[in-house]
């Protein structure tokens, strides 16, 4: 009978610490996150970042844009047409084209496959987003605001369809323009 009840004790506490181990990680990760989320904040909030090359070079498309998508921000969307993140914020995109219209320059890279993906990097080449498609082409239904000027990521998403996300940080681009 010992023995028994030192068996079910050895398997209580073994459960205990696992689930001890598993809320650290949990939590850690969600520490982790928000971490991200907070930076991604302050970096978009940091007026200083076109000024600070440190700060823009951890948020930048490698550098200015090309000349034809000077002079208004760039909404550069990493796209495939199997992706249902892509589906997903479709019609916000659409939304957003409609309405900012000869106000903001909007780009898709499309990645769909191999022959697509060939003419969108020689395309991204081409405009000055070498480096970004380079970096996120395997990141479907990811949306960058991009300052053309500069090459300074205003603000970069992952499958958002929250229309206003976008609409904050275009106004305020275009009240800085």
């Amino acid at each position: 009978m010992r023995k028994h009840g030192n068996f079910l004790l050895n398997i209580c506490l073994s459960s205990l610490v696992f689930t001890v181990s598993m809320v650290a990680t949990t939590s850690a990760s969600i520490s982790a996150t928000e971490a991200q989320s907070s930076i991604t904040k302050l970096a978009q909030a940091n007026p200083c970042a076109s000024k600070n090359p440190c700060a823009a070079k951890a948020n930048s498309v490698g550098g200015p844009l090309a000349q034809e998508l000077q002079g208004k921000p760039v909404v550069v969307d990493v796209f495939a047409t199997w992706c249902p993140g892509c589906k997903n914020i479709a019609p916000t995109l659409s939304q957003l084209k409609q309405e900012y219209s000869g106000k903001v320059n909007f780009v898709v890279l499309d990645v769909t496959d191999k022959a697509k993906l060939k003419e969108t990097q020689a395309k991204a080449e081409k405009l000055g987003l070498g480096k970004f498609l380079e970096a996120n082409k395997s990141k479907t239904s990811t949306v960058a605001i991009v300052d053309p000027a500069t090459g300074n990521i205003l603000a970069l998403y992952q499958n958002n369809a929250n229309k206003a996300d976008y609409t904050k940080i275009l106004e305020t681009a275009l009240a800085n323009n």
